[in-house]
């Protein structure tokens, strides 16, 4: 499904282009779901026109809140993210043994009302509830908002009287009135309960209740989109209805099929209806779907003999990620943006990285010491996908000090990474696994060299969800190196798998490791795709 501009080497294309995006043009086929095979969770997607955006979750990482835009709801380019950071605290700096993994931001709400473009999320790492606002969504420069308390799995809605609310909660939803200025709760205004126990129309015995609140109006009624899992069961879509955003309220279960589940209602220009929803789909995270939707007495059915199909009746073009995922090759001037498929684990420390500090690289340095990957600073991320997806990358080891660990990992609580590690004075190329957030080094190797070829392929055909790890010294011929390691989508990082460039030392700090380029591409070694 997914295939690349250019299959030839690497440097060569390094060498024409700073950076490649997966997308060419092809001869046009049926669209197929997932319509991105990547971790794109909690989607809200808003019609402008004719132009589609969607923004999504990527929680701990940053920059975050993503925002994207597509012509056809199958191709979706990455437009930028609604913050740089989100707070700054000791979770979000990876400090004292604090993290953000599985929290940071949450799934959010997009509207375009009277001319400007509003996007909101909330966060049990800062307590507050956050609204950017714009009147240029594709330049991406939002104002923000914020209050307390934490809305959770809030949707904003703006009433045909001019008021101003969120719906929220799990479980029960509670509809607040919000201040004209979207600057908190308002002192008096409405808040009540307005759907008690909404999972019931699906489920009386409820593993998650009802969340993932979208809320849209149709027709002069209001549609609430929620999603809750049966014991026992899978993710499943329920909707209520009513005519007045406050209700009374009446609900049905709409879709229970392969777990698709959780986003919005959407409509075409052309008059047809979608659901956007997503799936988890293993290691690779979750990914969105595209479900036909019709209308019958006022409700929509969602699916095919309430089924999500596989191959979609909309014409498709393209193939590919587009930005969502890029090569880069460092090649640029120092102050440089990164390309938007970089996103930085946590909250980067700006003192301790730079590209162009020497010319066509991106320097990482140690500005303290860490004991474990995972709780280290700037490591530099882009997300893995699917069906199969490899990173390669270039370290120049020279720079490194005592303890100084820098590489390639395939990040999540169960992580596999290869990389040069200097110890008593000696270089060492390392793969390391872990199963608990704790890594162990499987195979080091001694390495005479300053200069190595790190490779990482994914596989996550038919949920295989296995990483293998390889070294190279000319980045043709590669060394397998270590153990596959079996990638599993944990609760406590929340998120798909990425690759990511790390340096890190438990040692020594002032350190650095250069890293010439990272590569991304679909094949894989041995696949014949």
């Amino acid at each position: 499904m997914l295939s690349l501009v250019v299959r030839s080497v690497f440097l060569c294309v390094l060498a024409i282009a700073s950076m490649q995006f997966l997308t060419v043009e092809s001869a046009a086929e049926p669209a197929q779901n997932p319509v991105i095979w990547a971790d794109v969770p909690d989607v809200a997607v808003i019609r402008v026109g004719d132009t589609y955006y969607m923004s999504s979750t990527t929680m701990h990482m940053s920059p975050g809140l993503p925002i994207m835009k597509s012509k056809d709801l199958v191709n979706w380019e990455l437009l930028g993210y609604a913050y740089d950071t989100l707070a700054d605290n000791e979770k979000l700096r990876l400090e004292n043994g604090a993290n953000a993994y599985g929290a940071g931001s949450w799934a959010s709400s997009l509207r375009y009302h009277e001319g400007k473009f509003y996007v909101s999320t909330f966060s049990s790492t800062s307590g507050r509830t956050h609204i950017f606002v714009t009147d240029d969504i594709e330049a991406c420069e939002w104002e923000e908002i914020s209050f307390e308390p934490s809305l959770h799995d809030h949707s904003l809605v703006f009433d045909d009287d001019g008021k101003l609310y969120m719906l929220y909660g799990g479980g029960s939803l509670r509809l607040v009135e919000l201040n004209e200025d979207l600057s908190g709760i308002k002192e008096g205004g409405f808040d009540q309960v307005v759907i008690e126990r909404a999972e019931r129309v699906a489920t009386d015995d409820a593993m998650l209740h009802a969340e993932g609140t979208q809320a849209l109006k149709v027709d002069g009624k209001y549609y609430i989109m929620n999603i809750c899992w049966p014991r026992g069961g899978m993710r499943t879509q329920i909707v209520h209805r009513a005519d007045s955003i406050k209700g009374p309220y009446e609900g049905r279960m709409v879709l229970q099929d392969k777990g698709v589940a959780q986003g919005c209602l959407i409509d075409t220009p052309e008059g047809d209806w979608y659901a956007v929803l997503f799936q988890d789909n293993g290691a690779v995270g979750r990914s969105p779907w595209l479900v036909p939707v019709r209308w019958e007495d006022g409700w929509p059915v969602l699916g095919v003999e309430g089924k999500a199909p596989m191959v979609l009746d909309i014409e498709d073009r393209e193939t590919g990620l587009s930005n969502l995922v890029a090569s880069d090759s460092f090649d640029r001037k120092p102050g440089s943006d990164l390309p938007l498929a970089w996103q930085w684990n946590h909250n980067p420390d700006d003192r301790f990285w730079s590209i162009g500090e020497r010319k066509g690289h991106l320097r990482l340095t140690v500005g303290r010491k860490d004991d474990s990957v995972l709780q280290s600073r700037n490591i530099l991320t882009q997300r893995a996908f699917g069906p199969t997806s490899s990173a390669v990358v270039k370290v120049d080891a020279r720079g490194m000090t005592e303890g100084g660990r820098a590489g390639l990992i395939a990040l999540q609580r169960n992580f596999g990474s290869i990389g040069f590690e200097v110890k008593d004075g000696e270089r060492y190329v390392v793969m390391s696994g872990s199963d608990s957030g704790d890594s162990v080094a499987l195979e080091r190797i001694p390495m005479k060299s300053d200069e190595v070829y790190l490779r990482i392929d994914c596989d996550f055909r038919d949920r295989k969800d296995e990483a293998r790890f390889y070294y190279s010294f000319n980045g043709r011929s590669w060394k397998s190196i270590g153990e596959p390691v079996e990638m599993r989508y944990t609760l406590p990082h929340f998120m798909g798998y990425r690759f990511g460039l790390y340096h890190y030392s438990d040692v020594s700090v002032g350190g650095h490791a250069d890293f010439d380029f990272y590569k991304v591409d679909d094949i894989i070694l041995g696949d014949d795709s």
